[in-house]
């Protein structure tokens, strides 16, 4: 569906194709997913925890950024016309679209997801129902799309961070998963009957499994969320530089007025 809007899109605008890079994230998302899903890492995601975390890192932290780059909405809009692109422009209008679009509430929706899905009750269900463990697997996709997509892309969306906002947005989101695995990696005992009821007989202890879980999300989560701050900074400061070349023409300007 993604290349037959790259292809419509080619067709209706010529002259502004779609670029190849976003294209390849947009596949490179996919990868992820099927590796994070359907490989050895979802064979053994309701068996070892350490599993899962990685499982929920390429999900959350790999997968879903470039699902943003991708830009889907950004391609609706544009591979369609007529009637359908009447309907694509007000769906991405709505009160629905302006709310999930709002930084805050995609801040809001990522502090609330990672605690609850690794520190509560939650958890074990998705343990013991195939159906809930699927929905989180779409959960942490669609959360981190909400999260990423005020970095990356160029999704339609009536909020833009300048990029001092976009870094400190990012800074505020590392004690989430400092909190969430530092918790896990302290527990003194196994906190979800699911794994106990396994009686699995290989591999790492519980509390073993628990921790280094615990360690991945801490260190690889804050890992993860530390490199967009690079480019993020980048920009800012090119943000900076030209202003401050504007500024300059400006003054020159003025004071090549004041003395003729």
């Amino acid at each position: 569906l993604y290349v037959w809007g790259v292809r419509r899109n080619n067709v209706l605008h010529p002259r502004h194709r779609w670029p190849v890079g976003r294209t390849l994230a947009w596949a490179g998302a996919l990868l992820t997913t099927g590796i994070a899903v359907f490989s050895f890492v979802g064979v053994y995601d309701s068996e070892l925890f350490w599993d899962h975390m990685v499982q929920h890192l390429l999900l959350i932290m790999v997968a879903a950024p470039l699902f943003a780059v991708g830009s889907p909405l950004q391609l609706a809009w544009r591979a369609t016309s007529g009637t359908s692109h009447l309907v694509v422009t007000e769906a991405l209008r709505s009160p629905v679209a302006t709310f999930l679009g709002h930084p805050a509430v995609a801040f809001v929706a990522y502090a609330v997801v990672i605690p609850l899905s690794h520190l509560t009750s939650f958890y074990n269900l998705t343990l013991k129902n195939e159906n809930i463990h699927n929905f989180e697997h779409l959960l942490f996709l669609l959360v981190g799309y909400m999260f990423w997509r005020q970095i990356f892309g160029s999704d339609p969306n009536c909020y833009r961070l300048h990029p001092a906002l976009q870094f400190a947005y990012l800074f505020m989101a590392i004690p989430i998963d400092t909190f969430t695995g530092l918790s896990l990696a302290g527990e003194a005992h196994e906190i979800f009957p699911a794994y106990l009821a396994l009686h699995r007989t290989w591999g790492p202890s519980l509390v073993t499994d628990l921790h280094i879980g615990g360690d991945i999300m801490w260190v690889g989560g804050d890992t993860l969320m530390l490199w967009p701050m690079i480019p993020v900074a980048l920009r800012w400061m090119r943000m900076e530089e030209r202003k401050a070349a504007r500024l300059d023409r400006e003054l020159d300007a003025e004071a090549a007025g004041a003395h003729p």
